[in-house]
């Protein structure tokens, strides 16, 4: 589940060249995010109408524990038929991670055909891999007409660039876009050293021209984001803790990869039976959830972008059986999703990590700002393998808290990411063999 970066991407360009990369690279950046805007403004308008202005005009109020069923069933449908029948079959399988290695464009139609006809319906993923493959078949559809020759090194790195503008519109920013490409290209053997400064530069005017189009539009479409926290402080007993902790929410995510392992090969053999079994059983878990709580059905089903707002804001509303519930619900609809549904793995991952925080900062001495920075540390690493970016996405989120929290991120995110590389070890040598 690595992230893959192709190896023309991290060769040397000529010298010569190199200007015009640059050049050519920052143009990229404006077209990969409007491309973006209008990809996450309509999943947004999609998402709203689907749990929000729907079930108002119908009068239901609060939404009933069946709602996801139809939903969840037609998504299934969709994203199996787009995984079965189109070329790329609707984007890599989310288990295996992320790649900034470019998709074709000839797989674009069967991208967003799964991903608007799963994540706003209720899959348990988030924008982030459909995104990146926006971004990447938009820098080489442009690279064909305008750019270098298809196939070149100089191709593959407008192609990275793509993908690093997409990067910055759904983490927030370019700080993050170029760590996370820095850290993938190096981790692929490649040489990152000639890629990293287009990546910077797209996934720099990418943003700028994100955020000037939101202004312009008024269109509440928004970045992966946390409001603001209450001012915390770290005590002797956050940093006992956080190994404890960090070490539990790796093995728990680990666990609910290993179940989307064991569902792989039967989705490879039935892309759409397998789909729809995965919304099924997603809208099983969210009415459960639902019956069982008296909480929304919606806390369970989707990417938990909204609900890790709401989960940060307002810790104490969520009771310690809810928060029990929910990772339980969530965490089996999660690992369904990826195995059968298309979609990023960081955003649900990353709530998942913020209620086990949540849920552990009822320990004896143990805050709740320290333990829900620690529960998304962990989760984070523990999905993907490059602990550099999970430690900045997380420092990022935490805003002004950041600089205190910074010492339990950084441990979570080690303990998390060695507890993940110890267990990954059977799978890895199994699959070898």
């Amino acid at each position: 589940m690595g992230e893959r970066t192709g190896p023309a991407a991290g060769k040397t360009a000529p010298a010569g060249g190199y200007a015009r990369l640059l050049l050519l690279a920052g143009l990229v950046g404006v077209p990969v995010s409007v491309a973006a805007f209008a990809f996450l403004a309509l999943l947004h308008w999609m998402t709203a109408f689907v749990w929000e202005d729907l079930p108002a005009d119908l009068g239901l109020d609060p939404l009933p524990w069946w709602w996801p069923a139809p939903w969840l069933l037609a998504a299934g449908i969709i994203v199996g038929a787009a995984a079965a029948r189109l070329p790329g079959g609707g984007g890599h399988r989310p288990l295996e991670g992320l790649s900034v290695e470019p998709a074709p464009p000839s797989y674009l139609p069967g991208v967003l055909l799964a991903a608007l006809g799963g994540l706003p319906l209720g899959a348990v993923l988030g924008p982030e891999a459909p995104l990146l493959a926006v971004g990447g078949a938009t820098a080489l559809l442009l690279a064909r007409r305008r750019g270098p020759r298809h196939g070149t090194p100089e191709a593959a790195v407008l192609g990275v660039a793509g993908s690093a503008a997409a990067i910055a519109v759904v983490f927030g920013g370019p700080l993050i876009a170029a760590v996370f490409v820095l850290e993938a290209v190096a981790s692929s053997g490649a040489k990152p050293t000639r890629v990293v400064l287009p990546c910077l530069l797209s996934a720099g005017v990418g943003a700028l021209v994100f955020t000037g189009l939101g202004d312009w539009t008024g269109l509440p479409v928004s970045s992966l984001h946390l409001p603001g926290l209450e001012p915390a402080a770290l005590h002797l007993a956050d940093l006992l803790w956080t190994v404890p902790a960090a070490a539990a929410i790796a093995l728990g995510v680990k666990q609910i990869h290993a179940l989307g392992h064991r569902l792989v090969p039967l989705a490879e053999r039935r892309p759409t039976a397998l789909a729809v079994a995965a919304g099924l059983v997603t809208a099983v878990c969210a009415g459960a959830y639902a019956l069982a709580t008296g909480r929304s059905p919606v806390e369970v089903v989707l990417s938990g972008q909204d609900s890790l707002a709401r989960l940060s804001t307002d810790p104490a509303g969520f009771g310690a059986g809810a928060l029990i519930a929910l990772i339980a619900c969530k965490g089996v609809a999660y690992a369904m999703s990826l195995a059968a549904l298309r979609g990023g793995p960081i955003f649900p991952g990353l709530f998942l990590g913020a209620a086990a925080g949540v849920l552990l900062g009822a320990l004896p001495g143990f805050g709740s700002v320290p333990a829900l920075a620690v529960g998304m540390a962990a989760a984070t690493a523990a999905i993907l393998p490059l602990p550099v970016s999970a430690a900045v996405l997380v420092t990022l989120l935490l805003g002004a808290d950041a600089a205190p929290m910074a010492p339990v991120v950084l441990i979570a995110v080690v303990v998390a990411f060695a507890t993940g590389q110890v267990l990954e070890r059977p799978r890895t040598a199994e699959a070898a063999a």
